[in-house]
């Protein structure tokens, strides 16, 4: 099983291909593993999946959130790369039970991975304030309110 931080850099690069090519969920899925792996097919990570489905099935809940505090920003100017990093934190922050702590960390990681300083300044702002407005959402959930398959080992 891969690490989480791996994880979650393959659901960034799922989320990349489904925002950039405007196809269906499944097929940014299986696209991503066809060209990852060309000759054998492993397992896939159920947290991946888990990640990557409920980000797109929260989607426009998470965009209202990212638009309301990503000041003078629109979602569709902002770098995709940096959009789905902020989708992904405010999904796992919301909605999966992921502590603000821990899924602003990895998102910054994400950034400096695969954005630039500037990014990873925008990203720590845009979270720490959606952070800020629903500390009880994103710190506090007790855990049978989890989604147990991806709230586990974070």
């Amino acid at each position: 099983m891969p690490s989480r931080r791996r994880s979650r850099q393959r659901a960034l690069q799922i989320l990349f291909l489904w925002d950039a090519r405007k196809q269906p969920v499944d097929e940014a899925i299986d696209a991503y593993y066809d060209t990852l792996y060309s000759e054998e097919q492993p397992a896939r990570d159920a947290f991946v999946t888990d990640l990557v489905r409920g980000t797109v099935q929260h989607a426009a809940e998470i965009d209202e959130q990212i638009s309301k505090h990503a000041q003078h920003w629109r979602m569709e100017r902002m770098p995709v790369v940096d959009r789905n990093i902020l989708r992904l934190a405010v999904f796992e922050m919301i909605h999966a039970g992921t502590p603000a702590a821990i899924a602003i960390d990895e998102a910054l990681e994400l950034a400096r991975k695969f954005s630039n300083e500037e990014s990873v300044q925008f990203v720590n702002g845009v979270l720490d304030a959606i952070r800020r407005e629903a500390p009880a959402a994103a710190d506090s959930d007790p855990p049978d309110s989890r989604s147990p398959s991806v709230s586990s080992n974070v």
